[in-house]
């Protein structure tokens, strides 16, 4: 059985794009369920998957928090991993799509938990406001602010990957957050992606029209917006979008393609800097011994899997994630892919 998806929220499950990618488990607030009846199905979930990948807001309410780390202390459970995510509450729904679709690769569960914090660099998440008064998780200028009160103001808002915010003018164009010039734009990928769009009150086409276009996405795709994200972005007239990476083929190869490396305290395997599962530090040791990868339930694009290519967004790299060393030419079966950045898948 693949290892189990688990969320907070129902809004984090995204309609999926094909008939076999599998729902996730959902957690609900302490209000809502006894502790017996979220441990009884936490345990049933554990039984059934062997561990528990549990993807959450980094904003996530203290009680229910609280409430995630006693299920797993009263099961005395190693095989939950709790990942908690700074993604707005769409993007946070996006990379869970993601997620399970990986989950029917065969993916060793350290590996998936893992994944979770290496595809949210390749999310582009943000949303159009008419306000940004009270948005606290971007940097916002003064002058901003000043121009929320203004009648008709519209701000197109990048959270993820990075922070970036432009006034729209009244013919459509963006300009900078401090008033500036029009050429200025949201920054968006430099790889294929899909555009997921969700509608608040505010009744604009920007986003499915001029953003979509300016980002060359491959298609655009309508969903319910989250309810909680009027409180994360600090107003109700919006439109969330958030754009990533739709083929499982090239997920697949993104996560193949960083170095494996085996927990020194857990023992499963993992990728990137620590352990999604027990939080131990990679210890970055000699390569683990040659072991062939799982295959994807999507065939990958061979023509893809031969190119080597700079890691990491616009070739700057990921951090704690390593690309996997060449493999020799003698050998028949590579660990891994040379290939980190999906503009070369």
């Amino acid at each position: 059985m693949p290892t189990a998806l688990a969320v907070t929220s129902h809004d984090h499950m995204l309609p999926p794009p094909d008939r076999h990618t599998p729902r996730a488990h959902v957690f609900r607030p302490p209000g809502d369920q006894p502790l017996e009846q979220a441990l009884a199905e936490t345990q049933s979930l554990i039984e059934q998957h062997g561990h528990i990948v549990v993807v959450h807001p980094a904003t996530l309410d203290r009680p229910f928090l609280h409430r995630l780390h006693t299920i797993r202390s009263v099961l005395e459970s190693d095989r939950i991993a709790l990942l908690p995510t700074r993604l707005p509450p769409l993007g946070t729904g996006v990379l869970v799509r993601q997620l399970r679709q990986l989950s029917l690769c065969e993916f060793s569960p350290g590996v998936l938990g893992a994944a979770a914090r290496l595809l949210a660099h390749y999310v582009y998440a943000g949303a159009l406001l008419n306000s940004v008064a009270k948005l606290d998780h971007v940097p916002v200028p003064l002058t901003a602010h000043a121009k929320s009160w203004m009648s008709k103001a519209q701000f197109a808002v990048l959270a993820a990957p990075t922070a970036q915010l432009v006034r729209l003018d009244a013919n459509g164009g963006t300009g900078s957050g401090t008033g500036g010039g029009s050429e200025a734009s949201l920054a968006g990928p430099q790889f294929p992606t899909h555009l997921t769009v969700a509608r608040g009150n505010l009744s604009s086409e920007w986003v499915s029209g001029t953003l979509a276009g300016q980002w060359n996405v491959r298609g655009v795709q309508e969903a319910h917006l989250p309810e909680e994200s009027a409180r994360w972005w600090g107003t109700g007239k919006l439109i969330e979008f958030a754009a990533a990476i739709p083929d499982v083929s090239v997920l697949y190869q993104l996560v193949s393609s960083v170095r494996r490396d085996e927990c020194h305290w857990c023992g499963l395997e993992l990728i990137g800097d620590r352990c999604a599962f027990c939080a131990a530090p990679a210890s970055y040791g000699p390569a683990p011994a040659l072991r062939r990868a799982p295959g994807p339930l999507v065939a990958p694009r061979t023509e893809a899997a031969t190119r080597t290519t700079t890691a990491g967004r616009g070739g700057t790299g990921l951090g704690g994630y390593r690309r996997a060393p060449a493999a020799r030419p003698s050998s028949p079966h590579p660990r891994h892919a040379v290939v980190a950045d999906p503009r070369g898948l």
